[in-house]
């Protein structure tokens, strides 16, 4: 009796291994197994490389106006990867916490690279010195000398910037998901276009110095050379503006 129930029961168990057999061939979708969100964030490192994102490990923060609304103003937390000499991807998000929302890209290029570009590209580029000498672009975390020698690099550079996401510093109400299309980001290349209170703002969160950074880069002006787009926005903003040195606009 007792051989007859494991015959049975091996009988059961085969029937079942080729029902579930044939389940896989006829319908893949149908078995996988649920993937949440808890799943995801407890066992996604255990399964997964972070692959490209590993790079992404130089930390910037700066400011962007809309090119062609430039009233509305994003405070801009970059995290990039040096991919050459000549070029850096970044992507950019609202803020450096856990829940911060990733709302852009960036991509800088050398002055080198900028000027193989055809004539009607280059208007999505911005210049960056205005960035660099007036002390807005920052790399928190860097000792001084790391920080000086970085932005001594990124002098001359350009880049490309295209927000995904209007969130809640760009001057209107936020979108709780990215919609729309996507919108040009220019640079800041004179004193007095950044909303008054903003740099102040960045500078109590993250316990720096912008006037202090301004004046410990203020020899990088000697490397500055003229760079297109920096009369773009000129006029185009509310109150006084002023020339910052070594950022000039070229002819």
């Amino acid at each position: 009796m007792k051989k007859i129930s494991y015959i049975l029961l091996a009988v059961v168990v085969a029937l079942y291994m080729v029902f579930t057999l044939i389940q896989r061939i006829m319908h893949p979708l149908s078995i996988v197994t649920k993937v949440t969100s808890a799943s995801v964030s407890e066992g996604g490192t255990r399964i997964q490389t972070n692959g490209p994102v590993t790079g992404l490990d130089v930390y910037l923060v700066g400011f962007h106006p809309m090119k062609e609304h430039p009233e509305r103003q994003i405070e801009t937390h970059h995290y990039c990867n040096q991919v050459n000499e000549d070029f850096t991807q970044c992507v950019l998000f609202d803020g450096n916490k856990k829940e911060s929302k990733m709302n852009g890209v960036e991509y800088i290029i050398s002055e080198k690279l900028f000027e193989s570009l055809p004539k009607e590209e280059k208007k999505y580029w911005h210049p960056r010195n205005g960035e660099i000498l007036s002390g807005q672009l920052i790399a928190p975390g860097m000792s001084k000398s790391e920080e000086k020698s970085l932005m001594e690099e990124k002098m001359n550079t350009y880049g490309k910037t295209w927000y995904l996401w209007n969130v809640d510093n760009t001057g209107q109400a936020a979108d709780n998901v990215p919609m729309g299309d996507p919108i040009l980001a220019w640079s800041f290349n004179r004193d007095g276009e950044v909303a008054p209170g903003s740099i102040e703002k960045r500078d109590k969160k993250l316990n720096v110095d912008t006037a202090e950074i301004r004046s410990g880069r203020a020899a990088l002006k000697n490397l500055a050379h003229p760079q297109a787009g920096v009369d773009v926005l000129k006029g185009k903003f509310k109150g006084q503006t002023q020339d910052i040195p070594g950022v000039t606009n070229e002819k």
